[in-house]
Parts: C-alpha cells; sequence; structure tokens
C-alpha cells in the first residue's frame, strides 16, 4: 500500500514538472477550467435531483387541497437533523458559505478543505429536501470553489492562479444550479469581488459555460423554471409602470434585507446550537404550515406563476379553497412575502445549509406578480402579469443581494428570456439604486452599516442630533 501511494506520488511529481516546463500556466488555466467547470455542473445537477428527491419522499403522503400540521414538523426535523450532522459527524461549519467563502478570500486565506466538496451538498440536500425555505446556490458555490481550489493545488498552481480556480469554481457551482453562465461569471465578480484581468476573465467564462451547459445538458436540455411567453416583446408605453415597480422594489428589498439580519442577530444570541435549530425550524413550520408555497426553494411556484397559474401560490393550504379570489390571491401572496424573509433567515442562521438567491428570486416573482395584480384590479389596468412577476425577480434580487447586472443575467438565463434586457435592467438598476440611497453595506455583511446611506448623510450635513462645542 505504501509502495502504491509513493508511486502515485512520482507520478504526480513527475506530471507537474512535465507541465511547468513545458506548458505555461495560462493555457492550463484554461484546461483546468474547462475540468472544473464539468465537475461542478454534475455536482449542481446531482444536488438538485438530491433534494428533489429527498422533498418528494417526505410529502407525498400529504394530503393535497388541506391544512397539513405535519408541515410544521418537516422543517424542524431538517433544521435538527442538519445541525447534528454538521456538529457531530462532519465537524464543519457549513452555514452561511458564501459569507464565510468572503472573509477567507479577503484573509487571502486559500485554502479549500477537501471534504467541502461533498459535505456542503448533503447537508443542503437535508435542509432543503425537509422544506427550509431558502435556495441551493450558497452550497453549491462553495462545492465548486472546494473543487477549483483543491484541483489548483492539486496540479501545483501559484497563488494568484489557486486564487482564480476558486472564483472559477464558485462562479461555476452558481452556472450550473441555475444553468445561467453569465450569471455565475458575475457572481465571482460582484459578489465575491475577485479582481480579474482580460485572459482570466476568459478563463472565468470557460469554467462558467462548461458548467452551466454540462447542467443543461444532463437535465434534458430544458429549463428549471421555463416561460411560455419568454420571447414576448414588452410594450414600453407601460414604461412609469416599470420604473414605479423598479423603486417599489428596492423599498422592499430594503425590508427584506432588515428582516433577515434582524432574524440572524436574534438567533446567534442563543447559546446552545441545538436550541438555535429548533426555535429556526418551527419558526420556518409554522410558515410553511399557514403557506407551503414557502416550502423549499419554491421554484415551482415561481415557474406556474410565470406562466399564469396565479392559484399555485395558495394550493395545498389554508386558503386552496379561495383559490379563483382575486381579493385572497393577494392578501396571501403580501402575506407570503412579508414572512418569507423571516423564514428565509430562520434556515440560514438556525444551522441550516443553504443559500440566499433563491429566495429573492421567489420573492420578486411573488412581489411583481402582486404589484402588478393590484394595479389591474384597483385602478383596471392592463398590466401583463407574467412580465412583471419576471421583471420583479430582478428587481428584489438585485436590491437585495446589491448585484443589479448578476440579477440582470441571471433571470434571463434562467427563464430563456433574452428580450427584455431593458425592462429587467430599468428594475433592477433602480430598484439597486433605492437600496443603495439608505445603506452602503453588503448583503453578507452580519450587520448594516448604519454610519452610511442617505439618512445618515443627511444627519450629518445639517448636524441633527449634535451640538456644537
Amino acid at each position: 500500500m505504501i509502495q502504491d501511494k509513493n508511486s502515485k506520488a512520482g507520478i504526480m511529481s513527475r506530471f507537474l514538472d512535465w507541465r511547468q516546463r513545458h506548458v505555461s500556466e495560462l493555457p492550463f488555466l484554461f484546461i483546468l477550467a474547462t475540468v472544473v467547470g464539468v465537475i461542478s455542473g454534475v455536482c449542481a445537477f446531482l444536488l438538485k435531483h438530491s433534494i428533489a428527491f429527498v422533498s418528494r419522499l417526505i410529502t407525498d403522503h400529504l394530503a393535497a387541497d388541506s391544512f397539513n400540521w405535519w408541515l410544521v414538523l418537516i422543517p424542524l426535523a431538517g433544521l435538527v437533523l442538519t445541525g447534528l450532522l454538521t456538529r457531530n459527524l462532519m465537524h464543519a461549519r457549513l452555514s452561511h458559505g458564501v459569507r464565510r467563502l468572503k472573509a477567507e478570500l479577503k484573509l487571502k486565506d486559500y485554502y479549500q478543505a477537501p471534504s467541502r466538496m461533498v459535505y456542503a451538498m448533503i447537508a443542503s440536500t437535508v435542509t432543503l429536501g425537509f422544506g427550509g425555505s431558502a435556495g441551493s446556490e450558497g452550497p453549491i458555490a462553495c462545492t465548486g470553489a472546494a473543487i477549483g481550489g483543491n484541483f489548483g493545488r492539486w496540479f501545483g498552481l501559484s497563488r494568484r492562479g489557486l486564487l482564480l480556480m476558486i472564483g472559477c469554481g464558485a462562479g461555476a457551482g452558481i452556472a450550473g444550479i441555475f444553468k445561467a453562465p453569465l450569471g455565475g461569471a458575475l457572481f465571482t465578480l460582484e459578489v465575491l469581488r475577485i479582481p480579474m484581468s482580460t485572459p482570466a476573465m476568459l478563463v472565468l467564462l470557460v469554467c462558467t459555460i462548461a458548467a452551466g451547459m454540462t447542467a443543461y445538458a444532463l437535465g434534458g436540455f430544458v429549463m428549471d423554471v421555463p416561460m411560455a411567453d419568454a420571447g414576448m416583446s414588452f410594450d414600453y408605453s407601460l414604461i412609469w409602470w416599470l420604473i414605479l415597480l423598479g423603486v417599489a422594489s428596492g423599498v422592499y428589498s430594503l425590508y427584506y434585507s432588515y428582516i433577515m439580519k434582524l432574524i440572524e442577530r436574534w438567533l446567534t444570541r442563543l447559546r446552545y446550537p441545538l436550541l438555535r435549530n429548533i426555535v429556526g425550524g418551527l419558526i420556518v413550520g409554522v410558515g410553511v404550515m399557514f403557506f407551503p408555497s414557502l416550502y423549499g426553494e419554491g421554484y415551482g411556484v415561481v415557474g406556474h406563476v410565470l406562466n399564469g397559474d396565479i392559484s399555485s401560490v395558495v394550493a395545498d393550504g389554508l386558503f386552496a379553497s379561495c383559490g379563483d379570489a382575486v381579493s385572497v390571491l393577494l392578501l396571501v401572496m403580501a402575506m407570503t412575502l412579508a414572512f418569507k424573509c423571516f423564514a428565509t433567515s430562520a434556515t440560514n442562521s438556525g444551522g441550516g445549509v443553504s443559500g440566499e438567491f433563491a429566495p429573492t428570486l421567489f420573492a420578486g416573482c411573488l412581489f411583481g406578480c402582486l404589484f402588478a395584480m393590484s394595479l389591474n384590479q384597483w385602478f383596471g389596468l392592463g398590466l401583463p402579469v407574467e412580465m412583471f412577476a419576471l421583471f420583479g425577480m430582478a428587481g428584489v434580487m438585485a436590491g437585495a443581494i446589491r448585484a443589479p447586472l448578476m440579477a440582470l443575467l441571471l433571470t434571463s438565463e434562467m427563464v430563456g428570456s433574452y428580450g427584455c434586457f431593458l425592462p429587467l435592467l430599468i428594475v433592477s438598476g433602480l430598484s439597486f439604486g433605492i437600496v443603495r440611497l439608505f445603506t452602503f453595506d453588503d448583503f453578507y455583511s452580519r450587520h448594516a452599516d448604519r454610519n452610511n446611506g442617505l439618512l445618515s448623510w443627511f444627519n450629518r450635513a445639517f448636524h441633527i442630533g449634535h451640538t456644537k462645542k
């Protein structure tokens, strides 16, 4: 056995020597990025389908169109089980994975434990399969970063090359889970904020395209959130309502981010991790019991809404019998939007292993739908509800995550709508601008920066609350 290990180490050493003598680092980075992209795409496909399998296994016995008390216990069991797995078996801190990754990169700590390539996927499957109200993009980004970082370390890359491969792997994870190569590349640039030269940017694009196309091929060349009217052009006579949607999305994003951090601060004050799991699980469970659309990532509901089936928002819940009443639909959507940030923060901060992107897309879809339906109902307008739901996805994601370009491209890529760039740009840009007026903090920072923003600047400029000495 020792002899086999020595022979393998010798082969690897000879390969590295040959590569350093005959192949410069840049061409090798393109090759390695393709390999990392393909593997990350496969992992994204496996994660998505493992979550769906566990979810079906747990919920198939539940009665449809009725009030299910079991929905309180399922997310609770999921967070408790995830906590026990991560603490006692994996011995790893996997919650808030993107935040941890950003902190490590900021400290120039480029070591990615090999176990991260597997642990984050297993823990996320439990969290989301049991109904955690969040997304799978955080864990898959960390999985991809671990794949890129370890491949770069095994093949003897320089520290600059190692940082690039970590960013490529993280972006490839996002590209694979959303089937959105450009959105994955912009995740690396806007969220991780890894500096890129032109050659490095090309390496990143090769990696994210390989991941996105691999996941797309394994998924049968079908979009996860198909939209029947994706090619429909937007009527620009409705531009003023589009501007109003962008501003409203920014206001809702401020509420969303505030509640997310409020619940996180409250849960982190709980001394015992198991108690944190239980409290977080109960918050999610109560929300899912009343509003079953909060269960899991919510892509099924998003797909139905984008294709005109608005009643899916109230399906299988307390209000299922009133699904055709517009007033009930509006009320349920408003309550779901109000509670979504509670459920997502409780999932992430209660010990779950999940992400923050899918919840903003879900919330944005319902927000855009609520916006258009309310104006149509109250003022007799003819706003296209499905299109405004799509625009709302980009608006809330841009405002809540603070990444407008990623929101623009990721939204258009995941539904296959490439003809609405200008409306998506207007909504995402205005939403991001509204958020930036009031806070300059990053979504992944632990606390809001209360020393910046429009209100603080106004107070300092006019000496409000200060006395002259």
